[in-house]
């Protein structure tokens, strides 16, 4: 028997896709229409790709990337030991990074940035972790690619302070990325000019 559109199994799936960034209602019940019509072809393999990555996705132990083993692919790359960590405020921000293309070092990723009134300190970023990783690692270079935002400013100021008795290089990403501007929305282009373009700061 066919299922109508006020089907409360298709009525629940449709109001669980419309949470996604990026979709509203109409665009989830447009993507759960293409799903039930291929049902073979692109729902059961969706399915249990979903399933699969619900259950094994954890944050990489060393950087803080989403993969579903304990170390992340990169991490993972004995090629990307180049002894340079770029410093990112969120997975968003390194799948950003990665999708342009022009960096093969390796990442740290904060979950944040220092706030007070939200209880992110440094331990809860991880700073010192990253400051034990700079020494362990050999690093020579850290990339400070955090927003350009108040708070991600403040942050890039604090690690490079708690960074200062380390004899890595502490660089930050200049021109291309636009005060209040982040990461994720910027276009491919203007991310690489901004990571070549680093200065030290």
């Amino acid at each position: 028997m066919a299922a109508t559109p006020d089907d409360p199994g298709i009525e629940a799936l449709i109001e669980l896709l419309a949470r996604l960034p990026g979709l509203g209602p109409r665009s989830a019940r447009r993507a759960v229409l293409a799903l039930l019509t291929k049902r073979g072809q692109l729902m059961a393999p969706l399915a249990q790709a979903m399933a699969q990555v619900a259950l094994n996705a954890r944050d990489c132990r060393v950087c803080g990337n989403i993969s579903t083993e304990e170390l992340c692919p990169i991490c993972a790359d004995p090629a990307r030991a180049s002894g340079e960590i770029c410093v990112v405020e969120d997975v968003a921000d390194l799948w950003a990074l990665e999708r342009a293309g022009v960096f093969r070092g390796r990442y740290h990723v904060l979950g944040g940035t220092l706030s007070a009134l939200d209880g992110m300190g440094p331990e809860e970023l991880g700073i010192p972790r990253l400051t034990r990783r700079v020494d362990e690692e050999a690093v020579t270079e850290v990339i400070l690619a955090l927003n350009a935002t108040v708070d991600g400013q403040t942050t890039a100021h604090y690690i490079a302070d708690a960074l200062t008795a380390t004899p890595a290089q502490i660089t930050t990403l200049a021109q291309g990325v636009p005060i209040g501007g982040e990461l994720d929305y910027l276009d491919d282009g203007t991310l690489g000019a901004a990571l070549r373009a680093r200065r030290r700061l």
